[in-house]
């Protein structure tokens, strides 16, 4: 069935999932009951102010992928282009990575949050923290150690491909080494109820730090120097976000009473 036959795959096993998931409200187990909603669109209105930073996490890396081809092709051609393809590919596993620890963490750290329990979401963000550490650190040394396995492992390069991955792959791949930080803060300061510390997190490496750096980079400093502009905005994004969580966890009750202090 083709192209076809790949994308009913896909919608088939969507609809398998959603039915799985359903099931639930038909078993004895089922806790949940439908109620008559009040303030909706108050609540609706925090949903989606809470929820945005991480829906923004995506669309900034279409809007990110356009940029960058713009301007490889603009200043490097076609082989570079293919190379950064690859990459994308890559950089979507690590943020897999990132993504997992987020969504495993965050109802611990919510619902803790919401009972406040300050030293229980301090030990599931330590037990995450190291997480993406680890992360961060394999898929970096993995960039450095074997760049041309993962061109041969996406595409059949040519030899021209070949002579130019292995610096483009490891350049670019720095940024994987904080990538998963600074995805996973998103979810602890929603979690934390800090939307506007996610927001700050998300629109500075989805669009604005890392929109001037693909820009103006290969102007100020030459054609090559755009595979650093997401290992610099990573950077510059990490500082913020680990001042953030300092403070936020530090200001964490110890006991219920200290929750809205």
């Amino acid at each position: 069935m083709g192209a076809f036959g790949a994308g009913l795959a896909t919608a088939i096993g969507t609809v398998i999932s959603v039915i799985i998931m359903l099931s639930h409200f038909f078993t004895r187990k089922n806790s949940l009951r439908l109620v008559r909603p009040q303030n909706i669109f108050g609540k609706l209105r925090k949903i989606c102010v809470t929820g945005f930073s991480t829906f923004f996490i995506d669309i900034a890396m279409g809007v990110l992928t356009i940029l960058f081809n713009r301007q490889i092709m603009a200043y490097l051609g076609t082989n570079a282009l293919s190379v950064y393809g690859v990459i994308v590919n890559v950089s979507t596993f690590v943020q897999c990575c990132a993504y997992s620890v987020g969504q495993a963490s965050q109802p611990i750290i919510s619902t803790n949050f919401g009972a406040g329990k300050g030293e229980r979401i301090r030990e599931t963000l330590k037990y995450a923290l190291g997480t993406i550490a680890f992360f961060g650190i394999v898929w970096t040394v993995l960039c450095q150690v074997i760049p041309n396995q993962f061109i041969r492992l996406f595409m059949s390069p040519t030899e021209e491909v070949l002579q130019i991955a292995p610096a483009i792959v490891r350049r670019y791949g720095l940024s994987f080494l904080l990538l998963p930080l600074n995805i996973f803060s998103t979810y602890y300061f929603q979690a934390v109820m800090k939307p506007i510390a996610a927001f700050v997190v998300s629109i500075s490496r989805g669009l604005v730090i890392s929109g001037i750096l693909i820009l103006l980079l290969p102007i100020v400093a030459g054609a090559n120097s755009i595979w650093f502009s997401m290992p610099i905005t990573e950077l510059l994004v990490a500082v913020y976000v680990i001042c953030m969580i300092a403070r936020y966890t530090k200001q964490l009750p110890t006991e219920r009473k200290g929750l809205h202090e």
